[in-house]
C-alpha cells in the first residue's frame, strides 16, 4: 500500500537548521510531484514547497512566500525520497511538517514530523 514517512525533525534554536526526509513506497514516486505542507497549532495546513516529477524537469520548484530563500526542496528518485531543507529556521517555522501527492484525486499523507523552533 501507499506509505509516506516522514523523519528529521526536532528542537532547535532560532537561525539553525534542519533537513526533512519523506520515503515514499507503494507507488511509483519519480511520476509523481511531491509538496511538503505544515500545520501549526490552532492553523490550517498550509503548502510549503512543491516540487515536480522528474519527467517535468523543465517546471519551477514552488515555495510558500514566508519561506522563500530559507526552505531549499528537493528529490532522489532513486531513493524515493523528498527532502526539504530549512535554513535560517525561525519561531514561526514551528509546526508538524507532512509530505504529500495526489493520485487520481486521492491525497496521501504521511504521519508528519515535529519541528519546533524555540530559544
Amino acid at each position: 500500500q501507499v506509505q509516506l514517512v516522514e523523519s528529521g525533525g526536532g528542537l532547535v534554536q532560532p537561525g539553525e537548521s534542519l533537513r526533512l526526509s519523506c520515503v515514499g513506497s507503494g507507488f511509483l514516486f519519480k511520476l509523481y510531484t511531491m509538496s511538503w505542507y505544515r500545520q501549526a497549532p490552532g492553523k490550517e495546513r498550509e503548502v510549503v514547497a512543491t516540487i515536480p516529477s522528474s519527467d517535468k524537469i523543465g517546471h519551477a520548484l514552488s515555495y510558500a512566500d514566508s519561506v522563500k530563500g530559507r526552505f531549499t526542496i528537493s528529490r532522489d528518485d532513486a531513493k524515493n525520497t523528498v527532502y526539504l531543507q530549512m535554513d535560517n529556521l525561525k519561531p514561526e517555522d514551528t509546526a508538524i511538517y507532512y509530505c504529500n501527492f495526489d493520485r487520481w484525486g486521492t491525497r496521501y499523507w504521511g504521519q508528519g514530523t515535529q519541528v519546533t523552533v524555540s530559544s
